[in-house]
């Protein structure tokens, strides 16, 4: 079943609208689970139109009260406006983001402004700030409580910060920028994924298949008849497709043309080219910043991040980048030598790297990811990571199938707190790449927040696990390799964060940036544990647990390969900071000169661009990292501290250690300070000598 689509309405009015369509209505389903089997792309417009009336509406109430502004009449009133458009901009976002079409991104075209001229009229409205700036200047004397303390110092700041102090004039100009920064991002984000999508290698001829695992070339094979090319193979820039084609294919000229197309995405001066758009989104982002009054746009973010300033970020990924570097050489020089010993006389180049870098592994370790794929079925992954959770926290899952969901490949499940009886939340997994209608990499999304209704009743939340992995073929399962297992924990790292964070105020329910990687890179820790594979490893077709021998080859190989992730990862983050401390960016920006200085300047290796770059990388041009993707870097200095807590403690699965973990962390939102909430936890701050001896740089 995917979500029926049809013409979409121009408006829709009052009674009429909240009675034909579901996105308006109380939801007659299991746990108020959005009915996705009755919403069409035509309700989306309706409902969000209806839905910001209602927010107006909200809004003019505590506007027009002639009470003193209270925290109840103000500031709680605020936290809880505004709900029915979350919920609907929430269910738009898990649709649009997995299964689009041409209707689903024109949609997205019209709502864009539509919500960034709504939020801004809040944002930008003297009166109500004017009854909040009330409520924070007397927060003292009002006996608050602390989590309504944060919330309405977290609401007075989000203001200021929005610009609610500018002259009038400055406002409007406030207005027009964030309007063309919003259009821009979207932009930038439709170009990704139509260029993603528009690229295809065909191969007729089945010797340039050589090297392939049987798994990628039948997986290239159903891609081909899906377009009508039965007897030929495709393969495309999605990951499950083109990865595995730099890793094994031994026509290095074929490498070369999908490594190029990979990276020079949106980079080929057609109508999906982002150089322009990065151009300007960068310019118009120093130009708000400047607005506000901060010197460049990265000062600006950092300000409500745990990093602060972009000089503490430059020195994290400073002294990360140098061991780092000096590992990659390492791996370049062993792929060198193995690479002039099988007859290749010439330079290697990026298209190599991950070739010859699987082959080194394979010499130096007797391991590659096809090893190892057999013991990797999607299923049993996911019984692992249960497993995980099971033992650390005592959740249960029970897979449901009467769920309404916007698409068959999704899985349903309740999820259970450790008493057995308490519905936590519903978490939906859905792992396949759909080519051309999600959009790529992994995600944990929410489908509904958590909160509470108005007569106090909990609300679980809804939290989606989003993927792009290899969907079966034939009678083969989904298979992963490492990194995909990896992947799967890390996202459900976020998924434990969301079934767990309890607070009665939507305002202080998020964390910043730069710890929100937190929860899901720590839970990455347990993926290879023995013991824990052990219980999910277990081969596709004889159930055979993974063999120990196997299993030390895995530790024994853990840490190869690290020089060349981190110098990817860390130049990127590197990229987007110096896009972003940009004090005076010229509209006509050399996008191309700029990346290159920026990787010239560190010393970076030639066959190691950056992890992304700018024309496609949507963390920091489609909004969300903008000047923050240095954020896993930031949180995995916690995570390798965090870990190291259990380790103390004398088992991966210490129950106290985990307790507080979830009290202190996981369950707290954003109502305290992120490093006051750790050092609860920890006892003290974390040092960055865990990181580098977990990868192998110290």
């Amino acid at each position: 079943m995917i979500l029926a689509v049809g013409l979409l309405a121009a408006s829709c009015g009052g009674d009429k609208a909240a009675t034909e369509n579901p996105l308006l209505q109380t939801w007659n389903t299991p746990h108020g689970a959005p009915p996705f089997d009755q919403i069409k792309v035509e309700h989306f417009l309706p409902a969000y139109e209806e839905a910001i009336k209602a927010h107006n509406s909200e809004i003019e109430a505590i506007v027009s009260n002639a009470e003193e502004p209270t925290f109840e009449n103000t500031a709680a009133a605020y936290d809880r406006s505004g709900k029915l458009l979350a919920q609907v901009s929430l269910v738009f976002g898990a649709v649009s983001r997995t299964n689009s079409n041409d209707e689903l991104q024109a949609l997205e075209i019209t709502t864009t402004p539509m919500l960034t001229k709504h939020y801004d009229n809040i944002g930008l409205n003297a009166d109500l700030f004017a009854r909040i700036k009330s409520v924070y200047e007397k927060r003292d004397a009002l006996s608050l409580q602390p989590d309504q303390l944060r919330l309405v110092e977290e609401m007075y700041k989000g203001f200021v910060r929005g610009g609610i102090n500018l002259p009038a004039e400055a406002r409007e100009k406030l207005r027009g920028l964030n309007g063309k920064i919003a259009d821009l991002q979207l932009k930038f984000e439709q170009n990704v994924m139509a260029e993603t999508k528009a690229f295809k290698l065909v191969i007729e001829n089945e010797a340039d298949l050589s090297g392939l695992p049987e798994g990628t070339i039948a997986a290239a094979a159903v891609l081909a008849a899906k377009d009508g090319l039965e007897g030929k193979w495709v393969f495309t820039l999605d990951n499950p497709s083109v990865m595995p084609f730099l890793q094994y294919a031994d026509n290095r000229e074929l490498r070369k043309r999908l490594f190029e197309a990979y990276i020079n995405r949106c980079n080929n001066n057609n109508n999906e080219d982002n150089k322009a758009v990065i151009a300007e989104l960068v310019a118009l982002r120093a130009e708000k910043a400047r607005l506000l009054g901060y010197k460049n746009f990265a000062e600006y973010v950092l300000e409500d991040r745990m990093a602060k300033t972009s000089e503490n970020v430059y020195d994290l990924l400073n002294n990360v980048w140098s061991p780092a570097l000096k590992v990659a050489k390492q791996e370049l020089a062993e792929m060198r030598m193995l690479a002039k010993k099988e007859g290749m006389d010439e330079e290697l180049q990026g298209w190599d790297w991950r070739y010859y870098s699987e082959k080194v592994m394979k010499a130096k370790y007797d391991l590659n990811d096809e090893m190892l794929r057999p013991y990797f079925k999607i299923d049993n992954v996911l019984e692992g990571i249960f497993y995980v959770a099971n033992r650390l926290y005592g959740i249960t899952f029970k897979e449901v199938n009467n769920l309404p969901k916007y698409h068959d490949d999704v899985r349903t499940f309740e999820v259970y707190d450790k008493d057995g009886s308490t519905l936590l939340a519903l978490f939906y997994a859905d792992f396949y790449a759909r080519p051309g209608a999600k959009r790529g990499g992994a995600w944990c999304g929410r489908i509904r927040t958590q909160g509470y209704d108005d007569n106090g009743n909990y609300i679980p939340p809804i939290v989606t696990n989003v993927c792009n992995f290899p969907s079966p073929s034939g009678d083969k399962p989904s298979l992963l390799n490492a990194d995909e297992v990896e992947t799967m924990f890390h996202e459900f790292g976020h998924a434990l964060h969301g079934f767990f964070t309890n607070t009665r105020y939507a305002g202080i329910r998020g964390v910043s940036r730069d710890f929100v990687e937190l929860p899901s890179q720590v839970n990455e820790r347990w993926a290879f544990q023995p013991e824990v594979l052990e219980v999910y490893a277990k081969h596709y077709e004889t159930g055979e647990v993974i063999p120990a021998e196997l299993v030390k080859k895995i530790e024994a190989s853990g840490k190869y390969g690290q020089g060349f992730k981190t110098v990817e990862y860390t130049a990127a983050s590197i990229l987007d900071m110096d896009y972003h401390i940009q004090t005076e960016v010229p509209r006509n920006l050399d996008v191309l000169k700029f990346e290159d200085e920026s990787t010239k300047k560190i010393g970076s290796l030639k066959q190691i661009p950056p992890r992304y770059r700018g024309t496609y990388f949507r963390h920091t041009m489609g909004g969300g990292y903008t000047a923050g993707y240095y954020s896993y870097l930031w949180s995995e200095v916690l995570d390798a501290d965090a870990f190291d807590a259990f380790l103390e403690a004398g088992d991966i699965f210490d129950q106290t250690t985990a307790k507080k973990f979830r009290d202190e962390v996981l369950s707290r939102g954003g109502s305290e300070d992120e490093m006051v909430m750790y050092v609860k936890f920890r006892g003290s701050e974390p040092s960055i000598d865990p990181l580098l001896k977990n990868r192998g740089l110290k």
